[in-house]
């Protein structure tokens, strides 16, 4: 057990209801201002105002949208099944919430007097902990595309859990060159482990020591959140909005916090993976101990989020075919040729040099192939039967294409009735009434 598992274990019953709920209160606050943010930022990028009416400067337009939202009508489909309709919000958001348990926010603090840790619980296996919450939230949305009774919402969850799968298999294998090399999947160990000067210079990261893995990590955690360039899922253009088209109410607003939420975690899990975590990127006592901690993880964090936001603001959505290109074919090997780089330099077959350059000397080999992956032009697509195709294989139309002439009005031939017979008709129909 190590220092800080020690020191969580003897935290009274009511400090540990004060974290729960200071968790809670810390995401909730962050969905509302990455909301806030996010249409700030892309709106800057964008040359247009954002939100600025709502509170000073708009920053409370977040809030206003929540209140809304819990006061609209909560419809459900005539098709929809009731429980599971209702179920497949919760599901998507409880795991989200429960995948920061095991995040440490900072190091040693004094709450009321109480010497802890500023972590909920330090598990020895808290690594899995976020990969396991992180499987479990995509139960949520394909429980919410069957369940509505709807095809678009069916084809969102589909193209969802697809996605989960390629792109989590990415970030396990990401994960696995950090455990190998610090030796535990504690948290609370990884960012110890990362307490160390290279050269009394540069910070011990492992985003610096492992850059393949950290580069790797970022891509996935773009991809398992749903977001842009990745946001298939819920494609607009395409699929309305989604998994969550027949949602409303409070019901759609779960699904919006859990994406926000989801976006924290792996932000957070990123800096505790590969930045140090809480600590300064200094040694030293100087603003690296008690809640210094906490300022620069947030501090991290924002720098994870701001990147959604960036994403989302500059690169189009991808196509399918590339978006699993991208997973399967690229992300997934390189992992695993760098795991057994990584292997081979922890077995200690290269003598003459220390971990760390070993390291960085792989590090940016593998990531010039990556590189030069990106930059070989793909194979073209040829046709012998001389159709014309554009550069992803799909035959386009002819330039000269013109448009057949419609076919002349067929003329339907009407029985011609003597004028004396219909005026008989008439009277008789009349005498009748």
């Amino acid at each position: 057990m190590g220092d800080t598992a020690k020191l969580l274990a003897d935290d009274p019953i009511w400090l540990v209801l004060i974290k729960v709920v200071g968790i809670f209160a810390f995401l909730v606050v962050m969905t509302l201002f990455m909301i806030n943010w996010e249409r700030k930022v892309v709106a800057r990028m964008q040359h247009r105002p954002g939100p600025n009416r709502v509170g000073p400067n708009g920053w409370l337009q977040s809030l206003a949208d929540g209140l809304k939202l819990a006061f609209k009508e909560d419809i459900r489909p005539v098709l929809a099944d009731k429980w599971v309709f209702f179920l497949a919000p919760v599901i998507s958001c409880i795991p989200a919430f429960l995948a920061f348990s095991v995040i440490p926010l900072a190091g040693k603090v004094s709450m009321f007097g109480q010497e802890t840790s500023l972590q909920l619980v330090d598990l020895p296996v808290g690594v899995l902990v976020v990969l396991a919450c992180s499987s479990l939230g995509v139960y949520g949305i394909v429980l919410s595309g069957w369940a509505s009774g709807s095809p678009y919402p069916l084809l969102g969850a589909l193209r969802s859990a697809a996605q989960v799968i390629s792109y989590e298999i990415a970030m396990g294998l990401s994960i696995v060159a950090v455990i190998m090399f610090t030796g535990s999947m504690s948290t609370g160990d990884i960012v110890n482990a990362q307490a160390n000067m290279l050269g009394g210079v540069v910070p011990g990261w492992f985003g610096l020591l492992l850059f393949p893995s950290f580069v790797i990590y970022v891509v996935s955690m773009v991809g398992e959140t749903n977001r842009a360039p990745f946001d298939l899922p819920e494609a607009e253009s395409e699929l309305v909005g989604g998994f969550h088209t027949e949602y409303s109410s409070l019901k759609f607003a779960l699904f919006f916090l859990a994406e926000y939420v989801n976006m924290v975690t792996v932000s957070a899990l990123a800096t505790t993976l590969f930045l140090g975590g809480y600590r300064a990127p200094w040694s030293g006592e100087f603003m690296n101990t008690g809640w210094w901690g906490l300022l620069w993880f947030i501090a991290k964090t924002l720098l994870f989020l701001f990147l959604f936001i960036w994403l989302r603001g500059t690169l189009p959505r991808l196509r399918y075919d590339q978006f699993m290109k991208l997973g399967w074919k690229v992300l997934v090997p390189t992992s695993l040729v760098w795991i057994m780089a990584v292997a081979v330099i922890r077995t200690g077959a290269l003598k003459d040099m220390s971990n760390a350059q070993k390291l960085i000397a792989l590090g940016v080999v593998v990531g010039l192939v990556l590189l030069l992956s990106f930059l070989l032009p793909d194979k073209k697509v040829t046709d012998t039967k001389g159709v014309p195709l554009a550069g992803s294989g799909f035959p386009l139309p002819p330039l000269d294409l013109a448009v057949p002439k419609s076919a002349p009005k067929r003329k339907v031939k009407v029985a011609n009735i003597p004028a004396a017979n219909t005026a008989k008709a008439v009277t008789t129909g009349k005498e009748a009434e």
